[in-house]
C-alpha cells in the first residue's frame, strides 16, 4: 500500500469511451484515484453512485475523481451511462497502474484463486504526492469520508 507523502505512479488508460487518458495531478487541488473490482457488481455500483451522489462537493473543492478496474473498455461505458457517472473511469486490463498503487493481486472467491483489482483509494495533491491512503475500502459512504478527510486535511 502506497502511503501519504509517496509519490503517485503515473496513470495512463483508455477510459471508458475508448480514448486515453492521462491523469494530471496539476489539473485539480487534488486527485481522487479509486481502484474496484468489477463495474456493474453491487459493492462497485454502490461506491461509483456514492461518488456520483456527492459530485457537486468534489467539483466546488476542485477534487478530480478517477474510477480503476481491470474491466475491458467495453464494460466500462455501459456501466458508466446506465449511473449517469460524472467522472472518468479507466480500463487497465493488465493490472498494471493497480500494481503500481499496490491494488491488484491474488484474491480469492468462493474457492477459485485469480488475479484483480483491490477496492483502495488513495488521494493525491496538485504536486502529485499521496496524502490520503485507503485499504479495503468499504463502498458505503466512501465518497462522503473523503471529501470530510480532505476538508481535515484544509484545517
Amino acid at each position: 500500500m502506497l502511503e501519504p507523502g509517496d509519490a503517485a505512479p503515473p496513470i495512463s488508460l483508455a477510459d471508458h469511451r475508448g480514448d486515453t487518458v492521462t491523469v494530471d495531478p496539476a489539473d485539480a487541488r487534488y486527485t481522487v484515484v479509486y481502484f474496484y473490482p468489477r463495474a456493474d457488481t453491487p459493492g462497485c455500483t454502490t461506491e461509483a453512485c456514492g461518488f456520483r451522489d456527492e459530485w457537486d462537493a468534489f467539483a466546488d473543492a476542485d477534487i478530480a475523481v478517477v474510477g480503476v478496474s481491470d474491466d475491458p473498455v467495453e464494460d466500462l461505458e455501459p456501466f458508466a451511462e446506465k449511473y449517469d457517472l460524472p467522472f472518468t473511469l479507466l480500463s487497465d486490463p493488465d493490472g498494471e497502474v493497480a500494481s503500481a498503487y499496490d491494488s491488484y493481486g491474488e484474491k480469492n472467491m468462493f474457492g477459485n484463486t485469480f488475479d484483480g483489482v483491490f477496492r483502495n483509494t488513495y488521494v493525491i495533491d496538485s504536486d502529485g504526492t499521496v496524502v490520503l491512503a485507503y485499504e479495503g475500502v468499504d463502498p458505503e459512504d466512501h465518497a462522503i469520508e473523503i471529501v470530510e478527510d480532505i476538508e481535515a486535511l484544509d484545517d
